[in-house]
Order: C-alpha cells, then sequence, then structure tokens
C-alpha cells in the first residue's frame, strides 16, 4: 500500500511580499489557509463558511 500525503495545496498566490496557500486534509475535507509573510512569520487558521463551520472541499 502507497502511503499518500494526507495534506494536498490546492492553491497558491503570492501578492507583493506574502504567499498564501489553500491547504485541504484528504481525510476530512477541511481547507486551511495558510500566510506566510517572510521574515516576519506565518500563520494558519481553518476556513469558515457563513454559518462558522470548517469550510469542506466538495
Amino acid at each position: 500500500m502507497k502511503n499518500e500525503p494526507r495534506f494536498g495545496v490546492e492553491h497558491t498566490q503570492a501578492e507583493s511580499a506574502v504567499m498564501t496557500q489553500v491547504i485541504t486534509d484528504k481525510e476530512t475535507g477541511v481547507q486551511y489557509l495558510l500566510a506566510i509573510f517572510p521574515n516576519v512569520g506565518s500563520g494558519l487558521t481553518v476556513l469558515l463558511d457563513k454559518e462558522g463551520k470548517p469550510l469542506l472541499k466538495k
């Protein structure tokens, strides 16, 4: 059995010095936003729908 990565990058965008990625958990479908600020830091948060529930990849 082949070990596949649990998380996949769905979208990457770079503007100025900021890079963002939408990462999906392949087991649950939950999506996360990763923001990277070079030489400053980074942050990761779950994406939420309008009802405040985790956004799931369809």
